[in-house]
């Protein structure tokens, strides 16, 4: 059974979509993971929303340029101060211009709270772990913040391990690790 809830956000109606109860069907009573979905380079993302603190519009968030590629600048946030990553640059994009799209998730993750630039937030969705299939090919690389794909309807949105992929360090122009 499938349903779908607005869900206000940053004043975004977004859609909660939700597969059925908490039992799974299987009879083991497992329950849903619910993620925060985001576009990135025409692609869909997934990560899990208990590590959502807010969100924000960049335009919104006071902030402090950087010359660093990935690290945007700092962000004042509720009277904390935290590093912008822009993950559009991170992810091998030309990061444009901020648009009235352009939002920041800003995560509370194990050691900090820092700000996450991504194209746009488009939804809450409710998975079951075996909604999640492994990624195809992702053996051979070193992306261990890959946690699967999950396909909803005609979307398909690549789920990680934020913590992780907030992890992954880039020790030169030329080593740079292989993201989705």
């Amino acid at each position: 059974m499938h349903y779908s809830m607005g869900v206000s956000m940053k004043g975004l109606a977004m859609h909660d979509t939700t597969t059925g109860s908490a039992n799974n069907g299987l009879g083991d009573g497992s329950r849903a993971t619910r993620f925060l979905s985001f576009t990135l380079g025409g692609l869909e993302y997934g990560l899990d929303f208990a590590k959502v603190q807010e969100l924000r519009v960049l335009k919104a968030l006071e902030r402090f340029a950087s010359s660093g590629e990935i690290i945007g600048g700092v962000a004042v946030s509720r009277g904390v101060i935290m590093p912008l990553v822009d993950m559009r640059a991170a992810f091998g994009s030309t990061p444009t211009a901020p648009d009235p799209m352009t939002d920041v998730i800003i995560l509370r993750l194990s050691s900090c709270v820092m700000g996450m630039v991504v194209d746009g937030v488009t939804g809450v969705v409710s998975l079951h772990q075996d909604q999640i299939e492994p990624v195809p090919g992702a053996e051979g690389i070193d992306a261990d913040y890959l946690i699967g794909l999950a396909q909803l309807g005609t979307r398909r949105l690549i789920v990680v391990d934020i913590d992780r992929l907030m992890s992954v360090r880039r020790d030169g122009e030329n080593s740079a690790r292989q993201v989705a």
